[in-house]
């Protein structure tokens, strides 16, 4: 046997892993809706900082919708699509190689760290990474990921186990799979689509807690200016490129900390819904994408100079000056839903 992807399985290059990898499913079960489609359905844009106790602090650009991103997806495409753990090895990794029996891709979570095709010159841990393995060798015991380049990886069973059983905080991926059901799929109505755009509205302006949403930019530009209360000069680099890592399009959010994402999404929606009013606000979210990638190559520069606190004000005067932008942008969201 030789390792070969799928029957059907074609790679693309993609953004986002989560929304890259459920459109790597999509395109194979002929449901091929754009990966910004799928991201803006799942509402999956919003704002976060968190800093767990003895880990650096988090920025992130994702929302968290209730019920779990990619069951609203699915919901809002009619594809059923459920997740599972296992706190076993080996019960993953059968659960994994049936489904491949089956002809069907599996989308995986993992620690990217673990992932042998990654090089980030330094030890380096997030869990929370999804690839899609496509293909498997039983004598060589290896299986084919796709992740959001084109070419597809080789990977054996060892590593892969590493990837999906690593432990690192915060994001464990408790070896967590899913499956998807396309035999109801469908596409998103003009009430879905209008409706996921005014949960991300609702999310941003109106969040539970105040590390989440416009507040939550708030809060980070106020925390960013005290990291040096609570870390070295080497933490403090590593959370400053962590920032850009996450904002960037290196890390999988499109660039623009999902903004960009977010913008194309509008556009599509605009459309398909005739409300150029979307459109609008497209070009509005395209310029905050563009100050939350000025904020990214700030923090950039600052983990590595000499002196990183000396930029932390100025961090924090972006962070504010993309919080009021952002406000503006998702109140006139929502007036034209």
């Amino acid at each position: 046997m030789t390792l070969a992807p799928l029957a059907g399985f074609r790679s693309l290059i993609t953004h986002h892993c989560i929304t890259g990898s459920l459109r790597h499913l999509y395109v194979f079960n002929g449901h091929p809706l754009s990966e910004e489609m799928l991201l803006g359905l799942g509402a999956g844009v919003g704002f976060v900082y968190w800093r767990q106790k003895g880990e650096l602090p988090f920025i992130g650009g994702r929302g968290n919708a209730r019920g779990g991103f990619e069951p609203l997806v699915g919901a809002r495409t009619g594809v059923d699509i459920r997740a599972y753990t296992s706190g076993s090895a080996r019960k993953a990794e059968q659960a994994l190689l049936d489904y491949l029996a089956e002809g069907q891709p599996v989308m995986i979570q993992c620690d990217m760290g673990y992932l042998p095709y990654f090089d980030f010159g330094a030890e380096f841990h997030f869990g929370g990474h999804a690839v899609v393995v496509c293909g498997y060798d039983a004598a060589a015991r290896q299986v084919l990921v796709a992740d959001r380049d084109e070419p597809l990886h080789p990977v054996s069973l060892e590593d892969l186990e590493k990837a999906r059983g690593s432990t690192h905080k915060p994001f464990a991926p408790e070896r967590r799979w899913y499956r998807c059901d396309f035999q109801a799929k469908r596409d998103p109505t003009m009430d879905e689509i209008r409706a996921a755009i005014g949960e991300m509205a609702t999310a941003m302006l109106q969040p539970p807690i105040a590390n989440l949403g416009v507040e939550g930019i708030c809060t980070a530009a106020q925390r960013i200016r005290k990291w040096p209360q609570t870390m070295d000069k080497d933490a403090l680099r590593h959370a400053l490129f962590n920032v850009w890592v996450y904002t960037d399009a290196t890390g999988g959010t499109g660039g623009g900390l999902f903004r960009y994402m977010l913008a194309r999404f509008l556009h599509e929606s605009a459309a398909r819904m005739g409300l150029a009013a979307l459109d609008d606000l497209a070009e509005a979210f395209q310029r905050i994408g563009d100050g939350w990638q000025q904020a990214a190559e700030m923090c950039k520069a600052a983990s590595e100079a000499t002196d990183p606190v000396a930029a932390l004000p100025l961090i924090g005067e972006q962070l504010l000056a993309l919080a009021a932008e952002e406000r503006a942008a998702w109140e006139k969201t929502r007036q034209q839903l």
